[in-house]
């Protein structure tokens, strides 16, 4: 063979190339190099970064750099005066039903009624529920035992529903 063939062959003495993920003679080098920032780090910086009470939570990227995504500070929901004896129940698994809610406030006072709230296109849970108890002390001591409680596998967050005038007002 002459030393100008066109085949692909490698030539002896080389390393693989580096964009086939071989191991290249810089290898090493570019492992001790720091970590340039990305434009959209940079900016951050600039602006003095975390601001607004924010948390920063680190997440792996595709190619195995740490990228840093902000998110928003989890937000607890007002508690609301029982004044009525209708129910929020929040925070509800989507697999729950109205009969489940049933059983479950009936253990504390009279349930009239039971109401998961649903999409009309497809009837899934949008997970919260409205339940009217027969008394407001019977709704004031369901809110009691209840609020915080695990249910179906998530804490449940039982308060005061709101009145149509406080909601539309």
């Amino acid at each position: 063979m002459n030393s100008h063939s066109y085949g692909r062959r490698q030539r002896h003495g080389r390393a693989p190339s580096r964009r086939r993920g071989g191991r290249g003679r810089f290898q090493d080098q570019r492992a001790q190099a720091p970590k340039q920032k990305t434009f959209w780090q940079r900016i951050v910086a600039f602006f003095g970064g975390n601001t607004g009470g924010q948390r920063k939570s680190a997440t792996q990227s595709r190619n195995g750099q740490q990228q840093q995504l902000l998110l928003r500070p989890q937000r607890k929901p007002e508690p609301v005066e029982v004044t009525s004896p209708r129910l929020y129940i929040g925070n509800l698994s989507f697999d729950a039903t109205e009969s489940d809610l049933f059983e479950l406030f009936n253990g504390v006072g009279h349930v009239q009624n039971a109401e998961v709230v649903s999409y009309r296109h497809n009837q899934r849970s949008k997970g919260f529920a409205f339940v009217q108890m027969q008394t407001i002390e019977e709704a004031k001591r369901a809110v009691e035992e209840l609020h915080d409680k695990e249910f179906l596998g998530r804490k449940l967050v039982v308060s005061g529903a709101k009145s149509s005038e406080h909601s539309r007002g």
